[in-house]
């Protein structure tokens, strides 16, 4: 089921509408609701690996509940990696397997060994990749003495099936969600209301700006040839702010939807093309991800407390990591390489940590919120191409500076209206965030006027697009 589908605007006010007046005050009966609505959820779109989720859910619940009786550090090793080994399994099958098979059998074509191996006629199921290291954050807080494992089968798997977040994130720690579900929950008119002004933004940002930037995105990318260098360069920006208002937008809409039911969900985003260099995007980008593999990969391989060379191969291993983590292909390695090899030199020269603090924003910020901005989208080109060549075409193309014809985008009245439509939009949404960027806030507070203005804007210029599956879903 879609955020931005006419049955999740049905879905939505009717579990509402039953949790807060026919369940309110009765806490295990809200967890239900919650759970039977995040299957429901989930079995909107293929019914067949809800059996995933719940063969993960009792896993990890059983394996908790024998971490928390174990008396013996083997004994304790031994079912930390049990979950470790079958949940990355399950995700290795399903994403990976194809892939290792496909590159092992070019590895060996390439020295004129003809190989058949047989590959998985299977689909990736939705946010597989999500659930699967939110489980595992609680098997190992467990193992860390940092969780006490939970008693109850309905709230560990209402924690993990939970709808808002279920398939895109942000993904969450169980020291954090897991225990709102055992704490009697009040509504709040003043939190209810942020929750739905969160979701209009979010459905701004993904229906005004992610799915109408894909109109053009889609055909500058399939057919990189028969465009200019700067409409290539355009394609590219076009690019960061689909992914951008696509991702960002979908984080925005689950954390205002937990809200509407009394939850409270991290932060996964906090304005990144307004950071200063790539180690402030990394901040400020997919927080929830950079953040798990921080203290779940990071830190325990030695973190920044080792000598420089072994921080250098630690930072190379969680961008490698993070990037293999949205896909299997290997564009997404060399997007995650790219990362890490841009970080290097600030950790080198320990300039990581400069804008740490909330500093005020100089105008001597613009030149590096512009060149980092730059280089984010040069490493979106290999994220967004097919293949690695076709990546690395389409930016020799672009500096190549063959041509600054912009005849793409106004080769037509409608082509004309249609771009500054997305212009306008862009400008719009930057200008709303900028403001919040000043006040060192991580999301955009809009008051009645505004949101009205921008329930008008998703209206009309919604209109110009086709619904469109989150791009994050295939991760």
């Amino acid at each position: 089921m879609l955020f931005n589908s006419l049955s999740f605007f049905i879905f939505l006010p009717t579990v509402f509408m039953l949790y807060w007046f026919v369940f309110k005050g009765k806490l295990k009966a809200q967890n239900g609701l919650i759970l039977i609505a995040s299957y429901v959820f989930y079995a909107w779109w293929d019914w067949r690996f809800l059996s995933l989720i719940i063969f993960s859910t009792l896993l990890d619940y059983t394996l908790g509940l024998a971490l928390g009786k174990s008396t013996s550090k083997q004994r304790s090793k031994t079912l930390l990696w049990t979950s470790l080994i079958v949940n990355l399994g399950f995700l290795g099958v399903f994403k990976y397997y194809n892939f290792f098979v496909d590159s092992w059998v070019e590895a060996f074509a390439g020295l004129g060994i003809n190989m058949e191996v047989s590959t998985l006629s299977i689909i990736l199921p939705v946010g597989i990749s999500f659930y699967t290291f939110q489980t595992l954050s609680y098997t190992i807080d467990v193992y860390r003495e940092q969780l006490k494992p939970t008693q109850s089968l309905l709230n560990f798997a209402a924690y993990v099936a939970f709808f808002p977040q279920l398939v895109a994130g942000p993904i969450e720690r169980a020291t954090r969600l897991l225990p709102q579900f055992s704490k009697q929950r009040v509504f709040n008119y003043k939190v209810a209301t942020s929750g739905v002004y969160l979701i209009i933004w979010g459905l701004f940002k993904k229906v005004v700006i992610a799915d109408n930037c894909a109109f053009f995105v889609n055909q500058i990318f399939d057919q990189t040839q028969a465009y200019s260098s700067l409409e290539l360069a355009l394609g590219a920006v076009l690019f960061a702010f689909q992914i951008y208002g696509d991702f960002s937008g979908y984080s925005d809409i689950a954390i205002g939807t937990a809200r509407l039911f009394g939850f409270q969900l991290m932060t996964n985003f906090a304005f990144p093309y307004f950071s200063r260099d790539i180690a402030e995007f990394w901040r400020r980008w997919h927080i929830s991800l950079s953040t798990w593999f921080r203290d779940y990969v990071y830190i325990p391989l030695g973190g920044s407390r080792v000598r420089k060379t072994l921080q250098v191969r630690n930072v190379m291993i969680i961008f490698l990591v993070s990037g293999f983590w949205h896909g299997a292909n290997w564009t997404f390695l060399v997007w995650g390489a790219l990362h890490g090899l841009f970080f290097l030199p600030l950790l080198l020269f320990n300039l990581n940590r400069k804008y740490l603090s909330e500093d005020a924003l100089r105008i001597r910020h613009l030149l590096k919120i512009g060149l980092t901005f730059g280089i984010v989208c040069l490493a979106w080109v290999f994220f967004r191409a097919d293949t690695i060549t076709e990546a690395i075409q389409f930016i020799v193309q672009v500096f190549e500076f063959n041509s600054t014809s912009l005849n793409f985008f106004i080769n037509s009245s409608k082509y004309i209206l249609f771009s500054a439509i997305i212009g306008f939009s862009v400008l719009l949404m930057l200008y709303f965030e900028f403001r919040a960027f000043r006040k060192h806030r991580v999301e955009v507070h809009l008051q009645p006027y505004s949101a009205a203005f921008i329930i008008a804007c998703i209206v009309v210029m919604g209109a110009f697009k086709n619904q469109a599956d989150f791009i994050y879903f295939q991760f």
